[in-house]
């Protein structure tokens, strides 16, 4: 994976050193190199940047300036900022737009090298994120595959308890194991996966198999062993489902 980055100072030496650093890292693509924040915008608004390096006191219109103009982007969309500088007050200013690092001007390779580690790292993350399979075998698959550390795992949907967020990742409980699974997914993103018929979220933190619930007791649902919440959000849609099967 190649960032697609651009430099920006109004400097030309500080210019010039940028984009020399940019074009001996393996991992960055220079992709423009602007001597006005303006410019850059004009460039951001029509094509594709992931990451900028960009000096903070310019004419016209401030790095800064220009990184809270980025800020309100969807963050799907979000151009990444490193700060290079030799303004150290604004390091505090910098971190509040969420750049991911701030290069104190005269910087070495060494640290610009470190700061665009910490950018690669980042997307890297992203991507595994946004990373969904979905095996459409039939109208109602039997199974799905679940990427658990380097490899895709096959997980039989009956086999299936429930399932719990943690952190960035979600526990996959299943009948046949006695510990979970561990995939680098959001619990939003395994409610789409698996079929509404089969899996009900019932708290911002478990969706359940629902043709292995065990009992129901209150706001209180036994699957596997497990006992889990219903919370307020979801409890009218579960609700409705038991009230299916009550006499």
């Amino acid at each position: 994976m190649k960032l697609q980055c651009i430099a920006v100072d109004d400097e030309p030496l500080a210019l010039d050193l940028l984009c020399k650093y940019i074009e001996q890292t393996a991992f960055l693509e220079l992709k423009g190199k602007f001597s006005s924040a303006i410019e850059a915008l004009g460039f951001i608004n029509q094509n594709q940047v992931q990451l900028i390096f960009m000096d903070i006191q310019m004419p016209d219109l401030s790095g800064m300036e220009l990184a809270r103009v980025l800020d309100g982007k969807k963050d799907s969309d979000k151009t990444r900022i490193i700060f290079a500088t030799a303004y150290h007050q604004f390091a505090i200013e910098g971190y509040k737009v969420d750049a991911i690092d701030y290069l104190l001007k005269p910087y070495s390779y060494e640290e610009f090298l470190n700061a665009a580690t910490k950018a690669f790292n980042y997307f890297e993350k992203q991507n595994r994120n946004s990373e969904e399979v979905k095996v459409k075998v039939e109208e109602d698959p039997e199974y799905i595959f679940l990427k658990v550390e380097y490899q895709l795992v096959k997980v039989l949907l009956d086999d299936i308890a429930y399932v719990e967020a943690y952190k960035d990742y979600v526990k996959v409980h299943l009948l046949s194991k006695a510990s979970p699974l561990l995939s680098l997914t959001s619990l939003k993103s395994m409610e789409e996966l698996l079929p509404a018929k089969k899996f009900m979220r019932v708290h911002r933190s478990y969706i359940v198999g629902l043709n292995h619930i065990e009992s129901v007791s209150k706001n209180l649902i036994t699957v596997n062993g497990a006992q889990i919440s219903v919370s307020d959000n979801y409890k009218d849609a579960f609700l409705e489902f038991m009230s299916r099967w009550m006499t």
